[in-house]
Parts: structure tokens; C-alpha cells; sequence
């Protein structure tokens, strides 16, 4: 049997250089690997090196933009705004002068309606006066009759008289004339007479009639009512002329022309009432008392202002609005002109009294000036800012004097400092109103 053959000792155990390869690959692998990692790191020192460096710069301050208005000196009217109440001027509750039974009432005779002077309201039953006339127009005529006979009989006494040819006192000469007779006979006529003229007067009386231009505010009859001397009629209220009662502070006076003995004419004024009529329509009326005493609650001083025919009435006034009485209007009242000062929006006052100016070198200057009159909607200024300075009429968020502005545009057309007019979005305030 052949033998098995045994592995060689080379082929188990292999050749020293075969073993030596692969560990020579490994520590090569190893060492460029370590090489590239040392290059990149070196490159990446280096690019942190060498690369550009950024230096912190100092925040530049931004300037504001704003609006200005340059300042101009003028003449302003004050006007002095405030609120009233209208009332009548004339007013009355008619009353029957006579008594008797209402038979007609006029068509026009209703709440609203309007009259003429004398134009008749009512009819009262003038039958009873009418008799009463007639009766003592006869006592009238018996009256005369009787003086008449007396006036003969005195002229056959003095006949007597003088054929007696006596001499007798002047109290026996009056007896004798029968002059007391024709006394008593006289006052019985002059009574009489007087009784029907009184009848006659309230015959009239039964026909009642407007005493003046009226509107009816109330009426308190019918037809048919029994009327005496103290029955109310009705409540009439004069149509040539409403007063509204206004309320203004005790300071403000001082601007307001009031009539007085010998005076000119009150302050012209302008009354609005815009829920009736509408926005910018009017009417105007003057300024003709002053109240002797001041308005309870808010201690203000309380003017009479008087509009002439306030229900547009007379020729030529059709078109005017109608004042209602009870109304609480607006109004504006012109008082005395101030030569010189500054109009200034209120928008434009900050801290009561401060302005805010662009000055030569394009920086806010905050300053106080000096105000005359403070108006529902602008302030005149006297003092405190020169002609041609610029006042910025921007808000600013944080006003702080010395911030840096930049000019926007010049309000109403006004020059910059360049000297070309730029336009603005706003019409600059041009003062207070004289109207």
C-alpha cells in the first residue's frame, strides 16, 4: 500500500518575504494619510491667517425728514369759537281780551304756522257785543237830546237873567244860568259815549290778530271753546329776529366788540349748525348784549347774539337756512384785528408754548415763544421767532434739540434753502380766519 505523501514544511509555514509585504502596505497607507491631514490642516492655519479682517465702523446717524413752514408776519382777525343755544327774541302767550264762544280759526293757525302783523288768528261771537253796541248808541242819543234841551233852557235863563237887571253873586249867577244842569248833562253824555266806545273796542276784540311778524309755537283752543279775559290762546314767537344765547370764558372778552351807549356795532358773527344744514353753510348775526351776570355752571360770560329774519322770510333771503329755535349751534365770532403775528395749527404747539425750528445748520431747535390768543384750531404768536425762520411742521417720533433734519419740502410752495420751491403734501396754516 503506497505511503500517504506528507505536506512540505514550506508549503505550512510559507516565505518570510511573503509575510513582510502586506505590513509595508499598511504603515504607507497610514503615513499618507497622516501627511494629507497634516497638509489640509496647515492650508486651513494658513487660510485663517492670512484672510481679510473685518473692522468695526461707527454707526452713522440717519437725518430726519421732515416738513417746514417758513415764518410770515401778518395781520389776523381773532375769532373766538363757542357754542349757544337759539332763542326768541320776542315771545308771548296771547290771551283773549274778551270773553265769548270761538267760531273760526284760520287755516295757518297750527303749530308752525306763520303771520303777518295783523292778520287774524280766530273769530269769537261777536252777537252779544253787537247788541250791546246798538243799546248804548241809543243811550248815546238820548244823551245828546237831553244836553240839547238844557242847552235851550240855559239860553231862556240868561234871557231872564237879563231882563231882571239885577245884580246878584257869581255862585247865584251859575244857579240861575242853569249851568250845573248842563255840567251833570255833559258828563251823562261824555259817559255814554265812552261805554260805546268801549263796546265798540271789544267788538274788535272778538277778531284776534297777530301783534307782529309771528310763527305759532303752540295753540291751546279749538273751534267752539268758551274763551274769557284769561284764557290763553296760543304762544307766538317774533320771526324778525332770534337771539342765541352764547357761552364764552370771562378771558376772552377782552377781544370781542359789545355795543354800548353810543357804541359802533356789536362783533360780526357767523353761525354754523351743521346737523341741520350741512357742512360750510352759515348765517351771520351780531353781537348786541352782554349779560350783567355770569352762566351758573361753567362761569362764563354770556353774550346775546341777534339774527334778522332767521326763517328767510323777507325778499331775497329764500335761499338762506332756517334757524330752529332750541338749536345749539356753533359760533364764530370776529373780534379785534391784531396787526402783526404768526397764525400757527395747534397741531404745531408742543408743551403748551413750544416750537420746533430747522436752524442754519440743518438742526432741530426746540423754543418757546410768546402766544396772544389760542383759538379752537390755531394760535397767534406775538413774539419769540423772527421773519423767514423755518418751523418744521412734521411729527417726530423723538424730538431731541440738535438731531439732524433733512428737508423734505416747504409747506405751501415756501422756498428751501436751496432756494427752489418744493412741493408738500399739506397746505401751510395760513392763520386765523377773518371771515
Amino acid at each position: 500500500m503506497a505511503k500517504e505523501q506528507q505536506p512540505s514544511s514550506s508549503t505550512q509555514t510559507g516565505h518570510p518575504e511573503t509575510l513582510r509585504r502586506p505590513l509595508a502596505g499598511r504603515l504607507l497607507s497610514a503615513f499618507l494619510t497622516i501627511l494629507v491631514i497634516a497638509v489640509g490642516v496647515a492650508v486651513a492655519v494658513w487660510m485663517l491667517k492670512t484672510s481679510p479682517q473685518a473692522k468695526p465702523q461707527p454707526k452713522a446717524r440717519s437725518a430726519a425728514l421732515v416738513k417746514v413752514q417758513e415764518i410770515v408776519y401778518e395781520p389776523h382777525a381773532i375769532i373766538v369759537s363757542a357754542m349757544g343755544t337759539v332763542g326768541p327774541a320776542r315771545e308771548i302767550a296771547l290771551k283773549a281780551q274778551v270773553g265769548g264762544r270761538i267760531l273760526e280759526l284760520s287755516e295757518q293757525f297750527v303749530p308752525g304756522g306763520l303771520f303777518r302783523t295783523g292778520q287774524p288768528l280766530l273769530q269769537i261771537e261777536a252777537t252779544d257785543y253787537e247788541l250791546t253796541i246798538l243799546e248804548l248808541t241809543s243811550a248815546v242819543a238820548r244823551a245828546e237830546a237831553d244836553l240839547q234841551l238844557e242847552q235851550g233852557n240855559q239860553l231862556v235863563a240868561q234871557r231872564e237873567y237879563e231882563l231882571l237887571g239885577e245884580t246878584v253873586s257869581d255862585e247865584e249867577k251859575v244857579l240861575m244860568l242853569r249851568e250845573p244842569q248842563r255840567l251833570n248833562l255833559q258828563a251823562s253824555l261824555d259817559a255814554a259815549r265812552a261805554k260805546l266806545a268801549q263796546a265798540q273796542l271789544n267788538l274788535t276784540r272778538t277778531r284776534v290778530k297777530t301783534p307782529f311778524n309771528a310763527v305759532v309755537l303752540s295753540r291751546e283752543v279749538n273751534i267752539g271753546a268758551q274763551v274769557n279775559e284769561a284764557t290763553p290762546l296760543a304762544t307766538l314767537v317774533g320771526t324778525d329776529e332770534y337771539w342765541i344765547e352764547v357761552a364764552v370764558p370771562v378771558n376772552q372778552l377782552q377781544w370781542i366788540r359789545v355795543p354800548s351807549r353810543g357804541a359802533v356795532q356789536g362783533s360780526m358773527v357767523r353761525i354754523y349748525d351743521q346737523a341741520a344744514w350741512g357742512d360750510g353753510v352759515s348765517q351771520t348775526g351780531r353781537v348786541v348784549r352782554l349779560a350783567a351776570d355770569l352762566e351758573e355752571q361753567g362761569r362764563m360770560a354770556r353774550l346775546l347774539v341777534s339774527i334778522m329774519d332767521p326763517l328767510g322770510l323777507e325778499t331775497g333771503n329764500a335761499d338762506q337756512p332756517r334757524l330752529l329755535l332750541g338749536s345749539f349751534v356753533r359760533v364764530e365770532i370776529e373780534g379785534m384785528k391784531l396787526p402783526s403775528v404768526l397764525a400757527v395749527d395747534r397741531r404745531h404747539v408742543h408743551d403748551g408754548n413750544s416750537l420746533w425750528f430747522m436752524n442754519d445748520e440743518d438742526k432741530l431747535e426746540i423754543r418757546s415763544v410768546d402766544i396772544v390768543y389760542r383759538g379752537r384750531d390755531r394760535v397767534l404768536v406775538s413774539s419769540g421767532v423772527d421773519p423767514g425762520e423755518r418751523m418744521v411742521v412734521s411729527d417726530l417720533a423723538a424730538a431731541v434739540p440738535g438731531m439732524t433734519l433733512r428737508l423734505q419740502g416747504a409747506v405751501g410752495g415756501k422756498p428751501g434753502r436751496s432756494g427752489q420751491v418744493q412741493e408738500s403734501g399739506d397746505a401751510a396754516p395760513q392763520g386765523e380766519r377773518s371771515e
